[in-house]
Order: structure tokens, then sequence, then C-alpha cells
């Protein structure tokens, strides 16, 4: 699905363990498939569900949030 001059398809092809969706608003929004985060996980940084205005800044964040132990 293409909105507003992104594929969001390839953003989800790329990020595999987010569910990926845009916000009538034009926020970009992901949130992690699978179990909920543990509070040790929370603590070290990780983010359930994350949300960016710009295209840039959210695929910063999924990178960031990807790479975390």
């Amino acid at each position: 699905m293409t909105t507003m001059g992104y594929d969001l398809d390839a953003i989800r092809v790329t990020f595999p363990h987010w569910a990926i969706f845009r916000s009538d608003g034009g926020a970009f929004y992901a949130t992690r498939r699978g179990g909920a985060l543990s509070a040790n996980e929370i603590r070290d940084g990780l983010q359930q569900t994350v949300c960016a205005d710009d295209l840039g800044g959210f695929i910063a964040i999924l990178q960031e949030q990807d790479i975390r132990p």
C-alpha cells in the first residue's frame, strides 16, 4: 500500500517484527508483534509502540529499537 508517497509495504518488509501504519493525521506508528515487553526491557529503553511525525525520524526510531538487545 502506498500512502502519500510512502511505500508502507517496503517499510513493513524491512521491519517484519513491527505492525506499521499511518494515522489519518499523517503520523507514522509501529507496535511490536508478539508478546509484550518485560519491565526490564522497557527499563533498558525498548518501546512496545513508537511513533514519529516524519518518515526519516520514524525509520531512525525503528532502526534504533531493532539493534537494542
